[in-house]
């Protein structure tokens, strides 16, 4: 055999160099063409074929598909409360253990519409769980006080939020939502805060003149736009809007809110009144009183934090002063909360615990969060497209003569409207029927 190799060998080395390169690349030809058939052949025999396993939590799987649902099942308002009441006593003991699982799952359960969904995601969870009987205790606990308590249906618990007004103005800010949020942020201010003020000021509208508004608030749900003394739909004076816009182009002002925001109330004509009434006294796009609210607000709250009080965190005080004006806006230590007195049923509130209750009552969470921070410290300064584009806001609706209220025909019903510069599709309201002064 070393002979013959020997032999091989030198006739190997005798051949010319392009018969050498020929015979290598024959023989690697060969060779890739065998690996290619033979890894053909493997496939087709299923060598390669990976068929899986059964996993094996397949029976807890199972089980957390087989948990009933609520699905075909009628349960009164009674039975489903006391579901959600039990299930967030299990989700509290799993808290206790693991809590970023407990806050997905309770996140979770919140937009659900069936309690029984928790069972599922809980009895998911203890799959990795090695010892939950620490947890199955604890919730075993908690669900045994939640249910020697009995189920109570009682109705808001703010009262003032149980009438019939609260659920039509609730649907009339809803509208209004995607301008309230673009005018709190451009004046810096939370949203919630704004609406806080607006809910204030339309309750009080609704009951000075309760058989008026109610023919048209309840009905079309819509909101109630001053124009005596007070304009918009939050009531704002006309010599209260013109501080605000001094306050904006003055750095010496204790109200001044910085060069990012000296634009933001700029005019495009030399008549200021007639173009603040209408800006104001707009009952299709009300932007620009979410504007000026978000100002006074933003602008009341820098007064006191140089004075050396920080009301930021008191939106209580913040509706109180927002009622009040800035004439009676003294920063002090230990200020109170309260303004105008407003009788909403047999109860009697004050312009500010109005706004406090809405702004702690979690309503309508979903479309004016609580955010980080009210105020916003720092923003780039407006563009002139930016200021071009508020300006185009205001709509082309026929306005009452200056003190007058909204009337109620025809010729109000569809004035030729411009393109909202927002996006938003606003539901066209009607003015509602004033009395002569």
């Amino acid at each position: 055999m070393v002979k013959r190799l020997s032999i091989a060998w030198r006739l190997w080395c005798l051949r010319p160099w392009w018969r050498k390169v020929l015979n290598v690349a024959t023989l690697l030809l060969a060779l890739s063409g065998a690996a290619i058939i033979g890894a053909w052949g493997l496939y087709q025999l299923g060598v390669t074929n990976n068929g899986g396993a059964v996993d094996k939590n397949y029976r807890s799987l199972l089980e957390v598909s087989e948990i009933e649902d609520l699905k075909g099942t009628e349960l009164t308002r009674q039975e489903l409360d006391d579901e959600w009441a039990l299930q967030y006593g299990r989700v509290a003991a799993l808290a206790r253990f693991y809590p970023l699982n407990a806050r997905m799952i309770l996140a979770a359960a919140q937009r659900s519409d069936d309690p029984r969904m928790v069972d599922r995601m809980l009895a998911a969870a203890r799959i990795y769980i090695d010892d939950p009987k620490g947890i199955d205790r604890l919730g075993q606990r908690i669900t045994q006080i939640i249910s020697e308590v009995p189920q109570q249906q009682n109705g808001n618990v703010i009262p003032w939020m149980q009438g019939v007004e609260w659920p039509a103005l609730k649907q009339a800010i809803l509208r209004d939502s995607a301008l309230i949020r673009e005018a709190g942020r451009l004046s810096g201010v939370e949203p919630r805060l704004i609406v806080g003020c607006l809910v204030g000021e339309q309750i009080r509208l609704f009951n000075s003149k309760r058989e008026m508004f109610k023919k048209y608030l309840g009905p079309v749900k819509v909101l109630s736009v001053q124009s005596q003394f007070s304009y918009g739909v939050n009531g704002i004076k006309d010599f209260t809007a013109k501080a605000v816009e001094e306050h904006l182009k003055d750095p010496t002002s204790e109200y001044y809110m910085g060069p990012a925001y000296e634009h933001l109330l700029d005019f495009t004509t030399d008549d200021h009144v007639t173009e603040r009434y209408n800006r104001l006294v707009d009952y299709r796009n009300h932007l620009y009183s979410y504007l000026y609210t978000g100002c006074i607000l933003h602008q009341t709250m820098l007064q006191w934090r140089r004075a050396g009080y920080d009301i930021s965190d008191r939106p209580d005080v913040l509706f109180t002063l927002f009622n009040v004006g800035f004439s009676q806006s003294v920063p002090k230590a230990n200020p109170v909360a309260g303004g105008s007195h407003i009788k909403v049923g047999d109860d009697t509130y004050t312009f500010g615990a109005l706004g406090f209750d809405f702004y702690y009552s979690g309503e309508m969470g979903d479309v004016f969060p609580f955010e980080k921070e009210r105020f916003a410290s720092h923003r780039q300064p407006l563009t002139a497209e930016d200021v071009a584009r508020i300006q185009a806001s205001v709509s082309d609706c026929n306005r009452p003569e200056r003190g007058l209220e909204y009337r109620r025909d025809s010729a109000a019903a569809s004035p030729q409207e411009k393109p909202d510069p927002f996006g938003v599709n606003h539901e066209k309201t009607v003015p509602i029927e004033h009395t002569a002064q």
